[in-house]
């Protein structure tokens, strides 16, 4: 990985962003003056307020914690120090939605002491940046040496304004699987981040948290009016993190743009998470699209388990693998290869899986081998069921066998509403439990695909074999649920999709799941679901549908030539809940590709092409839904046409209710 350094990581004492109002009070700007922090101590409590331009943002909040023994850590303070420093680098990602980003920021570091008692010090860290402001707090070696118990933060976010709040719950049984819905911040309970919330005050704002790592998740309690706390996932004992003698908590962020769009390309995130420490990466992974025995299983063609109808078998791998090369791909997944399936596995208990023995009918070796010979390499599934205490027995010899046998991606999932039965996937314990996991699989070469998972901080910056996560409500809901309705698509990439690359598994084209269980469908055209490759982020991308539904189809020409890794990503328009347009330039090619979807009405769509080369001339092939198609009327029916186009001209697109367009510009 390069970095091109503009400058060098400096601690300053200079007057760029940064001024003191007295010896109590200071403020942060950032690089372009926009972003500012005022810091305060407001009779010897910390303080924080945001404000954007002339628009307050965030009115003085608290900052602090609360230890076991009703022990405050956010008063009784003195400051000892303050340093700033500004820092600006050009970093390449390995593989991403953008290929080079820009990390520039000014910080303050305060560091605090209080005056009585133990005497406890403590380090708060603030960073601005153009898209936004981060802090986090360092706990810092003592004299005080004792275990910490952190019962409670204390840190507030009080919104100067109301808005719409794009939210889900937090601490429920299902983890992060919810649809979205939007309400004023002020009637908001318990939520997970990121959070979206389109402001009165014509702002869009995301929070969330970057670089978590030994700690507890933070969700976000409505406690007063428009007043947001932080409520740190707790143990089962209460608790809410137990370190000794050092900790420092993830960066609580906050995401500013002029429009919800500005929030996508932001990398306020990444940019917080500590440097790629894989060099050897690009030795085992690189971005690539899937196919899969999966969707057989959700729509009940299949079972995960052995039976007549096993989905996991010798001769439906070499099927697969035949099919796979047929159309020129290079990796399938397989679920349910191993023993320990049964038709109870999705239930509340300790279910036993192996992770290195084949379930009958299954012969991993003989379908590894048969995969070599079409150049196809099979991806490993490893399904803890949340019994963790049997897993991390295994894990070892899990991941030793895959690597044996030449396999270098691992779906890991985690059904269960909680970790052995007792810890919130959340909680502290499951923070430090898939760190663990990411790091060991890195030992074994492998790139790590979480199901069920805690939501992404960026770790993919300083691990990039997290390549993606599940992390929200995907496809197989529209298996054997009610399904997702057609605005789930277009809340994703401005609330979810904002913490990092997604698992949906797009690719249906039989949308009406004509082999599937009566009543349940896909909820949307299948020219959306081409649409998908682009709005939706992940590095690793399924074609999720059965063999025989892509058999033929012409439109899968776009799933053979659409990439899943970028050089460049744009978004073009969008409103929450109704439309979005993407583009992206192929990091390997000068081609861009585009994808549009819009909820449940039907939208007529102008796109600008002022994002093409404007010395070129480009081959649009538009894959588009079929005159008249929604998602009652035809949804399968795609058109597809080509166009000559360059940069000066506006592609006029309709989109049916439900449905999409996508788009390759090939460069002529």
């Amino acid at each position: 990985m390069k970095n091109y350094l503009i400058l060098p990581a400096l601690i300053l004492s200079v007057s760029i962003g940064y001024s003191q109002k007295n010896k109590n009070a200071y403020e942060l700007a950032s690089p372009n003056g926009q972003n500012k922090i005022k810091f305060e101590l407001v009779k010897n409590a910390p303080k924080y307020a945001v404000s954007h331009g002339k628009t307050e943002v965030i009115t003085a909040s608290d900052m602090g914690f609360l230890l076991k023994g009703n022990e405050n850590l956010s008063t009784d303070f003195e400051i000892k120090s303050v340093k700033n420093s500004t820092f600006d680098e050009t970093w390449e990602q390995v593989w991403g939605e953008k290929k080079n980003i820009r990390n520039h920021y000014n910080q303050l570091s305060v560091q605090l002491q209080q005056k009585s008692g133990n005497k406890r010090k403590l380090e708060i860290q603030f960073r601005a940046f153009d898209d936004g402001i981060a802090f986090r707090y360092v706990y810092p070696k003592q004299n005080v040496k004792d275990s910490i118990f952190i019962m409670d933060e204390k840190t507030t976010f009080n919104l100067k304004e109301d808005g719409k709040a794009w939210w889900i719950p937090a601490n429920r049984e299902n983890r992060d699987e919810y649809l979205f819905k939007d309400a004023p911040v002020s009637t908001l309970d318990t939520v997970l981040t990121p959070l979206t919330i389109e402001s009165k005050n014509g702002l869009a704002l995301s929070f969330h948290e970057a670089n978590l790592v030994d700690f507890a998740s933070m969700t976000l309690v409505n406690t007063n009016g428009t007043q947001l706390k932080s409520d740190l996932v707790p143990w089962a004992d209460g608790v809410k993190v137990r370190v000794k003698d050092t900790f420092t908590s993830s960066w609580r962020t906050l995401q500013i743009g002029e429009t919800p769009a500005d929030l996508i390309t932001s990398y306020l995130i990444l940019n917080l998470n500590e440097p790629n420490k894989l060099k050897n990466i690009t030795s085992y992974f690189k971005p690539y699209k899937y196919f899969g025995i999966w969707w057989g299983m959700h729509i009940g063609k299949y079972s995960f388990w052995e039976s007549d109808i096993q989905g996991a078998t010798t001769k439906h791998a070499e099927e697969y693998i035949d099919f796979t090369a047929k159309e020129g791909f290079h990796h399938l997944l397989i679920e349910g290869w191993n023993k320990g399936w049964t038709p109870q596995w999705y239930e509340n208990h300790m279910h036993m899986f192996s992770f290195t023995k084949s379930a009958d009918n299954f012969d991993l070796e003989k379908v590894v081998e048969y995969g070599k010979k079409k150049d196809v390499e099979l991806i490993g599934y490893h399904e803890t069921g949340s019994n963790l205490i049997n897993y991390l027995k295994e894990v070892d010899a899990g991941f030793a066998l895959y690597k044996k046998l030449g396999i270098h991606s691992v779906k890991i999932g985690h059904v269960g509403s909680k970790l052995n039965m007792k810890e919130m996937h959340f909680g502290q314990f499951g923070v430090n439990y898939f760190r663990y996991i990411l790091e060991k699989a890195a030992q074994y070469d492998l790139a790590v695909l979480y199901h069920e998972s805690i939501k992404d901080t960026g770790e993919r910056r300083t691990f990039p074999n997290m390549v993606s996560r599940e992390a929200a409500r995907g496809q197989e809901y529209n298996a054997w649920s009610e399904g997702n309705p057609p605005n789930h698509l277009t809340i994703l990439p401005f609330t979810r999709l904002l913490s990092g690359p997604m698992d949906y598994t797009p690719g249906i084209f039989d949308v009406e799941v004509k082999q599937g269980y009566p009543g349940k469908r896909v909820h949307g055209t299948a020219a959306q679901q081409l649409a998908l490759y682009v709005t939706i982020y992940a590095p690793i991308q399924m074609m999720a549908d059965l063999p025989e539904n892509y058999e033929g189809k012409p439109a899968l020409q776009f799933l053979k030539d659409v990439p899943t890794d970028w050089e460049d990503t744009k978004v073009l328009e969008g409103k929450i809940g109704e439309y979005i347009t993407t583009v992206r330039k192929d990091r390997k090619s000068a081609d861009w590709y585009l994808g549009t979807i819009t909820n449940e009405k039907a939208r007529d769509v102008n796109v600008a092409l002022s994002f093409l080369d404007p010395n070129a001339t480009y081959e649009a092939q538009i894959y588009a839904d079929a005159e008249g198609t929604d998602e009652t009327h035809n949804p399968a029916a795609i058109a597809i046409s080509k166009k000559t186009v360059k940069a000066s001209d506006v592609l006029k697109l309709h989109l049916g209710g439900a449905g999409g367009t996508a788009i390759r510009f090939k460069k002529l």
